[in-house]
């Protein structure tokens, strides 16, 4: 039951994922559909910047000073990440999602959260780790069956 935190912080991030989805999914008529993650961007940082201090009082400077790196970092995952998501939904469909979401399994699962930081995984971590390289296969299959 301490779970279910988790799963639902992770039906939340999916939600918003979706929606995200669906925005940049629309955004493909646009003769520039960067101008929309460029906007949903935007939007985000005028939403975050105010819900900052709702999560605890924090030494912006000093927060600043010591993580700038990892903010730099941070921003530019965002913007590989945006682009990314932008051109697999806008050239090639919103059903797509499945290779990004299975695909993140093993990248942060296994050299983000495994080798990077050592977090541990078990017989069943690894076995879902396998069912996600076998759901590549069969959807990369399917999409060639498609044609």
């Amino acid at each position: 039951m301490r779970y279910l935190g988790a799963i639902f912080f992770a039906v939340l991030a999916s939600t918003g994922n979706a929606m995200f989805a669906a925005s940049q999914k629309k955004a493909a008529s646009m003769s520039n559909p960067f101008l929309s993650v460029a906007a949903a961007s935007v939007v985000c940082a005028l939403i975050m910047i105010p819900a900052v201090p709702l999560f605890g009082k924090e030494n912006y400077t000093l927060a600043i000073k010591h993580n700038w790196p990892w903010f730099v970092m941070g921003g530019v995952a965002l913007f590989i990440t945006d682009m990314a998501f932008n051109l697999l939904y806008t050239k090639y469909g919103a059903s797509q999602y499945v290779l990004y979401a299975v695909i993140s399994i093993i990248t942060t699962s296994l050299i983000v959260g495994a080798l990077i930081f050592r977090e541990k995984l078990n017989i069943y971590h690894w076995a879902a780790v396998g069912t996600a390289i076998v759901t590549v296969i069969l959807f990369s299959v399917g999409q060639a069956r498609l044609r």
